[in-house]
């Protein structure tokens, strides 16, 4: 895969994942895809989620469960060589249980197969406001 058709593939991803279309976001994934959250995040405690169904239970369905709401602004794809990209983006949401919102920095560090499936996933995020938050 060019370097443009991988930034094609996670863009498709990120607006997929905006507008709830979860079985695109996990269409994009390798079905052995490692997934790993930030080190400290509450949801690392599963590192690495194996597959797409694991990323779906362990990560986006617990999201949908802390969070009034969650979503992501200011994506900004970054290609790289051997099939990877870097995002950089914010995480803007609302803790369900504490009331309180947050506006984190992140990173999302992606690598593709040469089919242009989702391998890899590494997020770097603010973990000090995701858990003043009570996220």
């Amino acid at each position: 895969m060019t370097t443009t058709q991988n930034i094609e593939i996670i863009d498709k991803v990120y607006n997929a994942f905006s507008t709830g279309d979860m079985p695109t976001v996990l269409g994009a994934m390798h079905p052995n895809i490692q997934w790993r959250e930030a080190e400290s995040n509450s949801l690392a405690d599963g590192n690495p989620y194996i597959g797409p169904d694991a990323v779906l239970q362990g990560v986006f369905a617990r999201l949908g469960a802390i969070h009034e709401h969650f979503g992501v602004k200011d994506v900004t794809l970054h290609g790289m060589e051997a099939n990877k990209v870097l995002a950089t983006l914010r995480y803007d949401a609302k803790v369900r249980a504490t009331g309180k919102a947050y506006n984190a920095q992140a990173a999302h560090f992606w690598t593709l197969d040469d089919d242009g499936k989702i391998i890899a996933f590494q997020q770097f995020v603010d973990t000090k406001k995701l858990a003043d938050s009570g996220a």
